[in-house]
């Protein structure tokens, strides 16, 4: 037992150092860099990304995954416990402030999720089984050249070992609790049920996970955001008072209230950055592996749809979520993570409210594990191979019932600290090949051309 509390001890202390103000400032700071660079255009093009999507159902290139499926596997893997556990956990660590922090967090984040995609496009390789593999580790290593190839490798490590944690056993763990509350099942029955799922569609490699991802996302996404939407309209009055919380507490500490235990100002911000970044993953270097596999042989067309990921998420999914939290005044009960939410959706809506939550949860956690399966196992491919793949795959399944039935605070901070570990090559990355991307936008959009309206 004192072994255990001892990795807790250790792991915690290293993520207080990775999830410091160094990395706040790092996260916040590439991102506001690169919109200034890219003269807002991901604010200011929003509706051409939208266009761009829906042209993309359909094959615009050379690729394995039409556009489209691309965002799709891409939200697959955000849409996750972030918008449900996470959001519910930053409102009741950090106050209603942390909200606000995750907004900033997303609105800079878009223009770091379509620098992200723009690279993955131009610098991506095809593999020996004629696979379109790309991401973090390929654009350092084809962009940045050999003397940078081991932030490259310390990529793939980090992205690997991340994937178990907030690609897996977070998911896994979050679902089998929040079944074993609504429903009575056991955690391990739900932990060997994903497992069995999860490996029938691994079977068919990228091509399957897009096709199930291109199904199941905008079911559940529009499914999950109407529910919340009839909740705030049946407290529509208590909408703007909200938002002014949101915003007051985001510049100044929150008082104990009710449940709530109080927080400070760097608590919010901390808790709004960590939880947003855990949501979106803007910046940390997981989308552009799913963009890198479009069909597409335009990266600035691709890097337009890349960054409607973060709008989705965050801006979208994450606000309705904590508005719900918000309005029903269950942000002061002194429950976290889904369960926060499950309780503000049941007091929104007595009769189905929890319903939602649960099973948007289970819904968002499988498609989570499916989309990071890809990420991980380019990360692999990348370190050792193709030949590394089918092993991977089977590691991959046989966690999913170990996370299920595991505490969830411990799993949550190891997630959290191989994100900030997997972010910060590509972050450096990004600084690094920013000319490159900038460029490529001025020369785009000057192009009278590519300024008409794509139907």
């Amino acid at each position: 037992m004192r072994h255990v509390e001892t990795i807790e001890s250790w792991v915690g202390t290293i993520n207080g150092l990775v999830w410091g103000p160094p990395m706040l400032v790092l996260i916040l700071g590439t991102g506001l860099f690169l919109m200034i660079g890219l003269r807002l255009m991901p604010l200011l093009k929003l509706g051409f990304g939208f266009r761009m999507l829906w042209a993309g159902r359909h094959a615009q290139g050379q690729g394995n995954i039409t556009p489209f499926n691309a965002l799709m596997t891409s939200l697959a893997a955000t849409i996750g416990t972030g918008n449900i556990a996470g959001v519910a956990t930053a409102i009741a660590i950090g106050g209603p402030g942390a909200l606000f922090w995750m907004w900033c967090t997303a609105l800079v984040g878009m223009a770091t999720k379509y620098a992200e995609g723009v690279l993955a496009v131009k610098y991506r390789e095809v593999d020996e089984k004629g696979n379109y593999v790309g991401g973090p580790m390929y654009y350092i290593k084809n962009g940045l050249g050999r003397r940078w190839l081991w932030l490259g490798t310390a990529f793939a490590i980090f992205g690997a070992l991340a994937g178990f944690g907030i690609g897996n056993m977070v998911q896994a763990n979050s679902v089998s609790h929040a079944l074993s509350g609504k429903f009575a099942i056991p955690e391990l029955w739900s932990g060997i049920a994903m497992a069995v799922m999860v490996g029938l569609v691994l079977i068919g490699g990228i091509r399957w996970i897009a096709q199930v991802a291109g199904k199941l996302v905008p079911f559940m996404a529009i499914a999950y955001v109407v529910g919340g939407l009839v909740v705030l309209a049946f407290n529509i009055d208590q909408i703007p008072q909200a938002i002014y919380q949101i915003v007051q507490h985001a510049f100044s500490p929150t008082a104990a209230a009710g449940g709530f235990a109080g927080a400070t100002l760097m608590l919010g911000i901390q808790m709004g950055v960590a939880r947003g970044i855990f949501s979106n993953e803007a910046g940390l270097g997981s989308a552009p592996i799913a963009h890198a596999a479009a069909q597409s042989n335009d990266p600035i067309q691709q890097g337009t749809v890349a960054m409607l990921g973060t709008f989705i998420d965050t801006i979208i999914i994450c606000t309705i979520t904590g508005l719900v939290i918000m309005v029903t005044g269950e942000w002061m009960s002194g429950e976290t993570g889904a369960s926060l939410s499950s309780a503000a959706f049941s007091a929104g809506l007595p009769s189905i409210g929890g319903y939602i939550v649960t099973f948007g949860l289970a819904l968002f956690a499988f498609t989570t594990i499916l989309g990071w399966s890809v990420y991980g196992e380019r990360c692999m491919e990348y370190l050792f191979g193709i030949h590394a793949i089918v092993p991977f795959r089977l590691v991959w399944v046989a966690v999913i019932p170990i996370g299920a039935t595991l505490e969830l605070e411990f799993i949550w901070l190891v997630a959290d600290t191989l994100n900030a570990l997997m972010a910060i090559p590509n972050l450096v990355a990004l600084l690094l090949l920013s000319p490159v991307v900038f460029r490529m936008t001025r020369e785009y959009f000057a192009d009278p051309i590519n300024r008409r309206v794509v139907t």
